[in-house]
């Protein structure tokens, strides 16, 4: 047994143990998504029983459904913060055990490390790693988005090592000997399969594909419309990645030889992103793979860092937005849907890029539970709506029935450019509210 055995032997502990390790006022930080340890998180009601209390846990955008985000006793031990809402988070908004942090993806971490500091709290964060080699190295797997950056602040490290998380290359490795303590877990990965998409989804891709040039850098996100561009990017040459959440459809674009990244300007060669989750083809397909590099958001995410690739195209989703261009890309008009994360980033590193586009797309209407369909395009965004890219920095919107260039124009231009891909039957009533709301 070498002396890495022995140290990783000395920290191994049961859950409850782990947690008993855990101080009142401590700032908790869990990893991202699919990467949040669930042994231990399965287990956190146990901090009712330890005596502690007056800690802030943060979590973003939490797979799992854990017991404690519903427990109201557990309000009396800690304060739980969402930096990006899941189905799981939103639930606990409504009974008012979550509330949400506004943020942009590459400045959060460093305003809340100073708010911690502020607060003389101790920052530990709760992770999850592939197993540790014979040099007593592990990875940090599916998500560097600021775990990494926790880890080099000095943070408390306590993780759950689990055979299922692959082991990837990147800023990910983590030694044993920064370890505070571990747990052992067999669990499956959290796994999921990539969402059908429907005929407006295709019609959508269609119009987002047309405008990604061979040779150019794509960031996208997860869901309908987003597995619906990639299918219409198959056909593309030298396509690169460089992307928050590296998902299935890229998968599927590099098998097919669509992104070879030879033509990035920036990290040729290499797909470049900060997390990732999806089917167990995915993580198959990271593991082991020198090819896909996980960085922290901090970099992946920095409009600077984004300019220097070319060609940069983002694509992200809206969920309104006015005739002026405002998104309201998180909240349903004042409720916390999910989060700002990097669509304002990637926005704006997008147009820093030489012959690079941002792309807002969106459905162009909704059906209320009552099956009345409204407008997306709207004359003002929904009362209390959060604007998340701002219209100074909107560039291209799709929906199914074309696509608008906002890029320089005008208040007037911006209404028919935005009138004219909005279901036909409120066109007419935009252009009213336009004239009568004094818009243009």
């Amino acid at each position: 047994m070498n002396k890495f055995q022995q140290e990783y032997n000395s920290k191994k502990m049961s859950p409850r143990e782990l947690l008993g390790l855990i101080q009142s006022r401590d700032f908790i930080f869990t990893a991202q998504a699919a990467a949040a340890p669930r042994a231990i998180m399965d287990e956190l009601q146990v901090l009712k029983e330890t005596g502690v209390s007056d800690i802030v846990l943060q979590s973003c955008v939490p797979t799992g459904d854990f017991a404690f985000f519903h427990d109201p006793e557990m309000s009396k031990v800690l304060t739980h913060h969402g930096w990006f809402m899941s189905p799981s988070l939103r639930k606990a908004n409504e009974e008012h055990m979550v509330s949400a942090v506004p943020q942009s993806s590459t400045s959060i971490l460093r305003k809340t490390l100073d708010r911690v500091a502020y607060e003389k709290r101790r920052p530990v964060v709760l992770t999850t790693v592939s197993p540790m080699d014979e040099r007593g190295y592990m990875t940090l797997s599916i998500s560097a988005i600021y775990e990494m950056d926790l880890i080099k602040k000095g943070a408390i490290v306590l993780a759950e090592v689990n055979p299922n998380y692959p082991r990837t290359f990147g800023d990910t490795l983590v030694h044993i000997s920064q370890i505070t303590a571990l747990v052992e877990s067999d669990r499956p990965i959290p796994a999921f399969d990539p969402a059908p998409y429907t005929e407006v989804d295709a019609t959508i891709g269609k119009y987002v594909a047309s405008l990604v040039e061979d040779g150019s850098t794509i960031q996208l996100g997860i869901g309908n419309i987003p597995n619906a561009v990639a299918n219409e990017l198959k056909n593309k040459k030298h396509l690169g990645i460089h992307t928050e959440m590296f998902t299935e459809t890229m998968v599927d674009l590099i098998e097919c030889g669509a992104v070879d990244n030879s033509q990035k300007g920036f990290n040729d060669g290499y797909s470049i992103a900060s997390f990732t989750m999806g089917s167990q083809r995915l993580y198959h397909f990271l593991h082991n793979n020198p090819t896909v590099h996980f960085k922290s958001c901090t970099f992946a995410n920095d409009p600077y860092t984004i300019g220097r690739n070319n060609k940069f195209v983002s694509i992200n989703a809206t969920l309104e937005m006015d005739l002026t261009g405002q998104a309201a890309s998180e909240s349903v008009g004042p409720v916390q849907f999910s989060g700002t994360g990097g669509q304002s980033e990637t926005v704006q590193g997008a147009q820093m890029s030489k012959g690079g586009k941002s792309i807002l797309a969106m459905h162009s209407t909704y059906t209320d539970k009552e099956g009345k369909l409204h407008s997306k395009i709207v004359p003002m965004l929904t009362q209390g709506a959060a604007v998340t890219t701002s219209r100074n920095d909107v560039d291209y919107v799709v929906t199914e029935y074309g696509i608008a260039w906002l890029r320089g124009l005008t208040i007037s231009e911006r209404v028919e450019a935005l009138v004219s891909i909005a279901h036909p039957d409120f066109r007419q009533w935009l252009r009213d509210e336009a004239k009568k709301n004094h818009i243009w």
